[in-house]
């Protein structure tokens, strides 16, 4: 079972079953007398270059509205907000990345982006920071830009692929094809650092059946991390214009939904750990400059919701009414399990006389167990 210590946050102390490390993602594992492993939680500390040097604007691409961050870098804010990040997380149990977001980092002055990374290098030296995560373009990844990234301590690369179908990515406007993803993956996997693909879904051009093909190539390139985005349409974009003209349906937020479930788990069964489900927007994106697309708020549940309804709605049969459930489900899942709203509670009450959940830490992922009384 697992055993939370009380007055340690975050530290979690589980069994080793068969030389598998029960636990979940963004954590890793230090063995402790080769019986118990002490979980160590994982940190961003996100810094944000909206557009930074960004060769192209793509279709749906507004980085300033996105991230209400004009184009301006400060350095010295730089260093307060990674100051400010380092006071509000506990020392013992953490392990701390700095994750440039937003711009093309790589496509900046070589100069420049040392000018960033030396920035992070007396907190790693420190300890403080085991690493920096960036987010590129394909066609920005070459051998000389790998090398000075592992000089100064970068560890994680996330590409923009949003799509693996060249003609979504043509009515995109993003610049590249297909064969620009899959050759910067491949550099930057032989260099020994770990590989995101971010994809999107409802682009121009795009569909379910578009949307698996990429994310089964994304497997096949053999990316570590994803992160899954939903296209919506913001004010004074490409999009926007061609969604005004009738030329660009927006994906409904049910749709975008049982899209996500479908991608996630291709994911989940290809072990690519996803980072991220939708876009998590403040208020003033929102209200303000979202013009159509799907509900962001509440989307992640939303979506694994509807991945374990898939799931559970396998246990109903012509004889569910005769029967009570107990159904037990990985901590980390309990939630998603039972459903945003008790949603999937509610409905196996529709088949079943009673409906319990219970938690089990030697189930994993998207395994369940049922008992039956």
């Amino acid at each position: 079972m697992c055993t939370y210590v009380p007055h340690v946050p975050y530290v979690v102390y589980l069994k080793e079953v068969n030389g598998v490390k029960n636990g979940v993602c963004h954590k890793k594992f230090i063995t402790d007398n080769n019986k118990y492993i002490r979980v160590i939680r994982h940190y961003n500390i996100p810094i944000f270059i909206p557009e930074r040097a960004c060769p192209f604007q793509c279709i749906y691409c507004n980085q300033q509205k996105i991230t209400g961050q004009d184009t301006t870098i400060d350095y010295n804010d730089i260093v307060e907000t990674i100051n400010s990040y380092l006071l509000s997380i506990p020392e013992e149990n953490s392990e701390i990345q700095i994750a440039f977001f937003g711009g093309t980092f790589t496509a900046m002055p070589i100069n420049e982006q040392i000018e960033f990374l030396k920035l992070t290098q007396a907190y790693i030296k420190s300890g403080k920071i085991k690493g920096i995560r960036i987010s590129t373009r394909p066609d920005n990844i070459d051998q000389n830009i790998l090398n000075i990234l592992k000089k100064y301590g970068v560890s994680h690369i996330e590409l923009g692929a949003q799509s693996l179908d060249n003609d979504v990515l043509l009515k995109s406007h993003r610049g590249h094809d297909y064969n620009a993803v899959k050759n910067a993956s491949k550099l930057i996997l032989q260099n020994k650092f770990t590989l995101g693909l971010q994809m999107m879904l409802g682009l121009p051009g795009d569909s379910l059946d578009i949307a698996k093909e990429t994310a089964k190539k994304i497997i096949d390139i053999g990316a570590h991390e994803t992160r899954i985005y939903p296209t919506l349409v913001i004010k004074d974009t490409s999009l926007h214009t061609l969604f005004n003209r009738g030329n660009y349906s927006a994906l409904t937020t049910s749709e975008a939904i049982i899209q996500s479930a479908e991608i996630y788990k291709i994911f989940e069964k290809g072990n690519v750990k996803v980072l991220r489900i939708g876009l998590y927007p403040d208020d003033n994106l929102i209200e303000n400059e979202v013009v159509a697309g799907p509900d962001m708020y509440n989307f992640k549940e939303k979506v694994m919701t509807e991945v374990w309804r898939q799931q559970l709605e396998n246990l109903i049969d012509k004889t569910s009414l005769e029967k009570s459930i107990k159904i037990y489900v990985s901590p980390k899942q309990l939630n998603f399990a039972i459903g945003y709203q008790a949603s999937n509670r509610k409905f196996l009450f529709d088949s079943f006389k009673r409906v319990k959940f219970y938690s089990n830490s030697k189930i994993n992922n998207l395994e369940y167990h049922v008992d039956y009384y």
